[in-house]
């Protein structure tokens, strides 16, 4: 076998070995998406099991205020949906209802002194509030993977590998403009 054979076996050697490098890399990245998003539906989940138990315990006490309580259960069956389907898009919409719910139903338990003195209701919206925090931090680091995932599979030379063996962009989960923005708590008492 002559010189210049070997060093071409050398350098297919090499180019080979750094495309296997490239693909490991993309698919460690694709499934650190896939581990945030299943973080998050794990807490989706909880917390889609407290909400019933937190709306008949209002429930009971809050006899007028049935439609703050109607937007909090069919802002959970969005949520659930779009959980269940995958859909990033819709669930960032749906959790945007969700919340904007949850803090109007959180500051109407403010004029019902008995309800915001029961324990069990004291236990679920601390329950509630605990899982929307650990909710926002696992956003966090599904956006983070997410988009390291999409920069990886824009860059050269991993752009190659990523195109020729189909790897996918993600979608970064986003909140709408109602999220984002304070519950006016003077026009729910006005």
């Amino acid at each position: 076998m002559s010189v210049g054979s070997m060093v071409v076996i050398g350098l297919l050697g090499l180019v080979g070995a750094y495309l296997v490098v490239i693909y490991n890399n993309l698919v460690r990245v694709k499934h650190n998406v896939t581990k945030a998003w299943s973080n998050i539906d794990v807490l989706l989940k909880q917390r889609h099991d407290e909400l019933p138990k937190l709306v008949e315990v209002c429930r009971q006490y809050m006899q007028y205020e049935q439609a703050t309580l109607t937007q909090v259960i069919s802002a959970r069956s969005a949520v659930a949906a779009a959980r269940e389907r995958g859909d990033i898009s819709a669930l960032g919409s749906a959790e945007g209802l969700l919340r904007v719910g949850l803090g109007q139903l959180f500051a109407l338990a403010e004029a019902y002194p008995e309800l915001k003195a029961n324990s069990h209701f004291q236990h679920l919206q601390q329950r509630i509030s605990g899982l929307e925090g650990a909710i926002a931090d696992r956003r966090e680091f599904y956006n983070e993977s997410a988009n390291l995932n999409n920069i990886r599979i824009e860059q050269f030379p991993d752009l190659i590998v990523a195109r020729l063996l189909q790897f996918t962009a993600k979608p970064l989960l986003e909140f709408s403009h109602e999220e984002r923005r304070d519950v006016d708590i003077k026009s729910l008492f006005g």
